[in-house]
């Protein structure tokens, strides 16, 4: 892939802060910023559901997720692009840096707390209990274990700094991307994960 023409992933566990990171690079960068929710919406409104609607009916139909992925993949053909999902670093082949955001639950908790305007307690209970369902799905879907983090280039704990902070980091790895380097070539157990902890 030609040097100014980049595909980023960007997958985390909810509250981690992926879509605080993908905004900053799609502002900074100029890149299309492609995410998961933008693609259910527009699933939803193709067919005349409302969102509530179509979330009930994705529940049913497993071809909904199926979906959503593929035209992840999709996007990821275009260029300079940060694309958004718990799975993109498993479905997008050519990415050329794929970051993984991490953060003890509590404080993912505290954060989608605040977010949502509920208590601590009940985020933490809705966090685990999404994550286990998550988990099992895609197993059931795909055969991926989202908590097999080996194909990540990045991986960010996000309790230690702010969104910029964060950022800097990232924005330090795109800007020393290497030309030559073996981006994309998809999962290598002799390839070093760089890991920020």
């Amino acid at each position: 892939m030609p040097r100014n023409c980049r595909v980023i992933t960007v997958s985390g566990l909810a509250g981690s802060g992926t879509t605080t990171l993908c905004r900053n690079i799609s502002r900074y960068y100029g890149f299309k910023h492609i995410y998961a929710g933008l693609i259910f919406r527009q699933m939803a409104k193709e067919i005349g559901m409302t969102l509530q609607e179509f979330q009930e009916y994705a529940e049913l139909h497993p071809e909904v997720d199926r979906e959503v992925d593929r035209r992840q993949v999709e996007a990821a053909k275009e260029c300079n692009v940060v694309i958004e999902g718990r799975l993109a670093g498993w479905m997008v082949k050519n990415a050329d840096l794929r970051i993984w955001l991490d953060a003890p639950i509590m404080e993912r908790a505290k954060r989608v707390a605040r977010r949502e305007g509920i208590s601590v307690e009940e985020a933490f209970v809705q966090i685990a209990e999404r994550e286990k369902g998550n988990r099992k799905r895609y197993l059931n879907l795909y055969g991926i274990d989202v908590e097999d983090l080996s194909i990540y280039d990045l991986i960010i704990d996000t309790s230690k700094w702010g969104p910029g902070g964060v950022f800097a980091i990232v924005q330090a790895a795109i800007d020393h991307l290497s030309p030559d380097g073996d981006t994309g070539s998809g999962r290598n157990p002799h390839r070093k994960n760089m890991e920020v902890v």
